[in-house]
């Protein structure tokens, strides 16, 4: 503990597939988190080591919690890294977790290849506003964003939109809701990212877990 009784390191996870999958990275540094915050209410969570707490945010968040000091250090998906900018981050290792990729889908009955052929402006549905800018703007078409965040495959059925830029890991959703997946933009997987005022006042702690868990993912097959 520190002077004001917080734990020496703060984690920032998102709930679900990061959480789950970090958790053997945590299990490899011995270390492990207490209570399961699918059941739990608390947003700050307790680990085996009485110097290393986690907080729980959202996952578009982890970058600013770590970027600004309400934690030390975090995980979380390139995508998100992407869109944040990753100002005042140091980003030492890709933990090869939380896999996917980020794709264009459209309406099976819509001719994608034809519109971008043609130069139209295609309505696309994304929150990944950046890299869908990015990306269609190096294909020379010309996009008009809609920003949404959630429910992304509602908008090509509704009209709302031609296209979405989301997150694609199976396809089954995609599948289940009449849309194909048309182009795959960039593949995804979930970094350590670090405070780098932290990495300064706590090296020795935070050195440690980065070297324990880029053993632990060189050592997988």
């Amino acid at each position: 503990m520190n002077a004001a009784g917080r734990p020496a390191l703060t984690l920032a996870l998102s709930k679900g597939r990061i959480f789950d999958e970090t958790l053997p990275l945590l299990a490899a540094a011995g270390i492990s988190v207490l209570e399961d915050p699918e059941k739990s209410r608390k947003l700050i969570l307790a680990t085996s080591h009485p110097d290393v707490r986690v907080v729980l945010v959202r996952a578009s968040d982890v970058p600013t919690y770590v970027q600004y000091g309400g934690a030390d250090l975090g995980v979380t998906g390139k995508d998100t890294l992407i869109e944040h900018g990753g100002q005042g981050l140091y980003q030492p290792l890709d933990l090869q977790i939380a896999k996917c990729r980020v794709s264009v889908a459209v309406r099976s009955d819509f001719d994608y290849a034809s519109a971008v052929r043609q130069g139209a402006r295609l309505k696309v549905a994304t929150k990944y506003t950046g890299i869908a800018r990015d990306f269609f703007a190096a294909k020379g078409v010309h996009v008009d964003l809609i920003k949404l965040y959630g429910s992304m495959e509602l908008a090509p059925l509704t009209g709302l939109a031609d296209a979405i830029v989301d997150l694609v890991s199976t396809g089954g959703t995609l599948k289940a809701n009449n849309l194909v997946e048309v182009e795959r933009i960039m593949d995804i997987s979930a970094r350590l990212v670090v405070n780098q005022a932290a990495l300064k006042l706590k090296q020795e702690p935070i050195r440690h877990l980065i070297e324990v868990f880029a053993k632990t993912v060189a050592a997988r097959p």
